[in-house]
């Protein structure tokens, strides 16, 4: 492995930690668990896809897909980690010296339709709840279209599909900023990370809430995260109350309201964030500072 490509699996090892171990709302992280998923699991996960996506540039995309989601399901034995790996392997991709956005647009058109079949492959083995079957183009089948052109199909019910169907503009004009804001604001990494969380439940339902509890507790999934944002997290007492009610909300129900696609979607920023320079090792923000109590 060359230093690029060390680098490259340092900074997506990274940003899966950072992203796991945050205390969002909703989320398994670092002082909660679910019943069947734990923390150990997400770090075990980044660990093994770490080496797998250093080398996306040299191999086909659906290969890199396939392969991270084997070696997730290797090292762990479940679903942890699929959608964090469709967001994150094109950009894996993009070549040392790349603009990254230009780079994710030109990785993404040159997609095949085999690079479809070993990424309908990866979703068969990772078997995501909720996914049922659809008219055209489902995973079970043979693909007839390039992968960009898959997701691009998948993009109204899934919103790492639609990530790869606009070419990566959510996560270059919202998240990014949306990140360097929560920066500026609190002054530390968490905060940050919980900030970009809670912004982006609020502007759409978390797709896989949708899928596996419904649309109507998705949408009032993202209600509440408005809420919470307008209470005033972190700088006010009733901020915290809002952000305590919406994580305990999310939790009831056996966990099936985890906002799990809105997570993925903060891990891929993070992993930009690092690739682009936005952020840097060593990360010259503490993980947290200020007063209040996490749920």
């Amino acid at each position: 492995m060359n230093t690029r490509a060390k680098i490259v699996s340092l900074w997506a090892q990274t940003a899966c930690h950072w992203e796991c171990v945050a205390r969002k709302p909703g989320n398994v992280h670092r002082m909660r668990d679910f019943d069947d998923t734990t923390l150990l699991d997400f770090i075990t996960s980044a660990s093994a896809i770490g080496p797998v996506l250093a080398m996306a540039e040299g191999q086909p995309l659906g290969q890199t897909i396939l392969e991270a989601v084997k070696a997730t399901h290797k090292t762990v034995g479940r679903n942890t980690n699929l959608g964090l790996i469709l967001a994150m392997a094109p950009l894996a991709k993009v070549p040392e010296g790349i603009d990254l956005k230009t780079g994710v647009a030109q990785v993404l058109q040159q997609t095949t339709i085999e690079d479809a079949r070993l990424a309908y492959q990866a979703i068969r083995l990772a078997g995501p709840g909720g996914l049922g079957k659809v008219e055209g183009e489902d995973i079970q089948a043979e693909p007839t279209v390039n992968l960009l052109e898959s997701m691009r199909l998948a993009m109204d019910r899934d919103t790492i599909a639609q990530l790869w169907a606009t070419g990566y503009d959510e996560l270059f004009n919202l998240c990014l900023p949306t990140l360097g804001g929560g920066l500026q604001l609190t002054g530390c990494l968490e905060g940050a990370i919980v900030l970009l969380h809670l912004h982006l439940m609020a502007l759409k339902p978390d797709t896989l809430i949708a899928r596996k509890a419904g649309v109507m507790e998705a949408e009032q999934s993202a209600r509440m995260a408005k809420e919470t944002a307008k209470a005033g997290w972190p700088n006010r007492q009733t901020g915290w109350q809002a952000l305590t009610e919406l994580d305990h909300w999310l939790r009831a129900d056996g966990n099936r309201r985890n906002p799990g696609t809105t997570a993925d979607l903060v891990g891929a920023t993070l992993f930009a964030a690092l690739l682009s320079g936005q952020l840097s090792l060593p990360c010259p923000f503490p993980w947290w500072i200020g007063e209040g109590i996490w749920p």
